[in-house]
């Protein structure tokens, strides 16, 4: 009995860190740089729903592979075309915040 207790434990504390390191995946493969995203990431986890935050790291799927870098310009007009007030309002701010870490 104690293992299964164990185990179940074990995965819903791995749930609790799943949404940010899908949405830091999400936006490093969408193009933005490794920091940025995991700035990002950490800001907007909190601010956002589930379902907005698996819509934000389904942005990874639109990048273009010959690009190293996303401008945050090219990363917001790919968020406002998610047509989402809210997840452009975290989206914009927590850029502007991490830009200037």
């Amino acid at each position: 009995m104690k293992p299964l207790v164990l185990l179940l434990l074990s995965l819903s504390l791995a749930g609790c860190a799943t949404p940010e390191t899908r949405l830091r995946t999400g936006l490093h493969n969408a193009g933005l740089s490794k920091a940025m995203s995991a700035c990002m990431a950490e800001r907007m986890v909190d601010r956002l729903s589930l379902l907005q935050l698996r819509r934000l790291s389904a942005l990874g799927s639109l990048k273009d592979r010959q690009i190293t870098d996303l401008s945050l310009a090219q990363f917001l007009h790919k968020v406002r075309a998610l047509k989402d007030p809210e997840i452009l309002t975290v989206s914009t701010s927590s850029a502007a915040l991490c830009a200037l870490r």
